[in-house]
């Protein structure tokens, strides 16, 4: 089974910009809602610790990120038990537009448990990914008026 999430937001900012708060992990904290905490080197290979609130449900994760290509593409891939069981692939794409950058925030879910989890990830992860898609667009925007 497999399952792809994707939300959009505009951003009155250049790439460079916004790429500076989503690898800022530690930073995550005091404005992330969704991603409550997170910790490691954004870099191919290393394996970070996110905790991430979806709706009431809270997990920590030990992802790895797949991607760090600056100021375009973050991602990282983890997965929940056994290969197979549940395994999502998370990115964050950045691309210049007239007014400053898109943020494309995806996940692509694969595994047995897509299926049973399907309709919390499209609620509240969906959710969670627009909140922070809001959250880091404030952030970025009184960041720069600073």
């Amino acid at each position: 089974m497999r399952l792809v999430l994707r939300t959009e937001v505009d951003i009155a900012a250049p790439p460079e910009d916004v790429w500076q708060h989503l690898i800022d992990l530690r930073a995550y904290r005091a404005w992330n809602p969704f991603i409550t905490e997170a910790s490691g080197d954004v870099a191919v290979g290393e394996r970070l610790t996110i905790r991430v609130q979806a709706g009431d449900r809270a997990s920590t994760l030990r992802p790895t990120v797949t991607v760090a290509d600056p100021g375009r593409v973050f991602e990282w891939i983890g997965q929940i038990g056994i290969p197979g069981l549940f395994s999502g692939r998370h990115r964050f794409e950045l691309a210049p537009n007239g007014t400053g950058c898109r943020l494309v925030h995806s996940e692509t879910f694969h595994g047995l448990l897509v299926r049973p989890l399907r309709r919390s990830l499209e609620t509240a992860t969906r959710a969670g990914f627009e909140a922070m898609n809001d959250a880091l667009a404030h952030r970025v925007l009184v960041e720069r008026a600073a």
